[in-house]
């Protein structure tokens, strides 16, 4: 473990900058639940729990036409809790590091919390490959009558009855047409979600990583039931020529012997290669 911590170090010493790449893993340090398994989100959740809706149920856009209330009361519940977390002290030393960097920080992240943006990082350098719930679509389809826009969930302060899971106040509407609105995330069998700013923001993250020369990837909570951020991380890796950290406490396992594999949970590991950079 010391060995793999001081090479984690030395990778984010050398390197000229620095990618966040970060899972449901890396807010459970600040409080936020990763929903691992039916157990565990039901117990977040405990109405959806009795009435038996799993994760892929209520996260679905069904979920919206077959009853906003009930799907609004989790997205609503989430969308308050996000805004009301305080991120942990990792992601001040993720941006400290960035700082020292060449070309500083970008970020790749299936977290849909925006967390990243209220920790201070530069919102035009993070990549939300899932969407975000800080900002809202239109339920009707582009081809429909809707008017297929996105945009920010600012104006809509959810009431919700925790207890049932359901929302009391009238739920977000499109801002052009007034049919029901929904987070702008890549939900379960979602074939409605528009990823106009997943791709713009894409679009930034090649244009940068185009520039750089010595990236180096800090990945943090990233599970393999949805690889899409361990996906990422090897991309750069293979494609731009970067070494990877790996932060995981249950599968730390890495592709090379260049890279670092540290069995820790988020906040741990960034505060031991915290220290192991103090001595460099």
């Amino acid at each position: 473990m010391i060995n793999s911590i001081n090479l984690a170090a030395e990778l984010i010493a050398q390197a000229d900058a620095l990618i966040v790449a970060a899972g449901a893993g890396m807010g459970v340090d600040s409080g936020l639940p990763d929903f691992r398994g039916n157990e565990g989100f039901w117990n977040a959740y405990p109405a959806l729990g009795r009435a038996r809706l799993d994760f892929s149920s209520i996260a679905s856009p069904q979920a919206f036409r077959d009853d906003p209330a009930l799907a609004w009361g989790f997205y609503g519940h989430r969308l308050a809790l996000y805004r009301a977390t305080v991120p942990h002290q990792g992601f001040a030393l993720l941006r400290e590091w960035g700082v020292r960097m060449e070309h500083g920080a970008s970020v790749f992240t299936s977290n849909v919390d925006g967390q990243f943006q209220l920790a201070g990082f530069d919102p035009q350098r993070v990549l939300e490959c899932h969407g975000s719930i800080h900002h809202l679509q239109c339920m009707r389809p582009r081809s429909g009558r809707g008017c297929g826009g996105i945009w920010r969930a600012d104006g809509f302060v959810p009431e919700v009855d925790t207890d049932a899971c359901r929302l009391r106040n009238a739920p977000p509407a499109c801002p052009h047409c007034g049919a029901l609105a929904r987070p702008n995330i890549l939900m379960f069998g979602d074939g409605e979600w528009l990823e106009d700013r997943t791709a713009a923001q894409e679009a930034r993250m090649h244009a940068w990583l185009a520039r750089v020369r010595r990236p180096v990837v800090v990945e943090l909570g990233a599970g393999t039931a949805i690889p899409s951020v361990r996906h990422f991380s090897h991309s750069v890796v293979q494609h731009y020529g970067g070494r990877l950290v790996r932060i995981n406490p249950r599968a730390p396992q890495v592709p090379g012997p260049r890279d670092a594999g540290i069995a820790m949970g988020a906040l741990d590991g960034l505060r031991a290669i915290a220290a192991a950079l103090d001595k460099l």
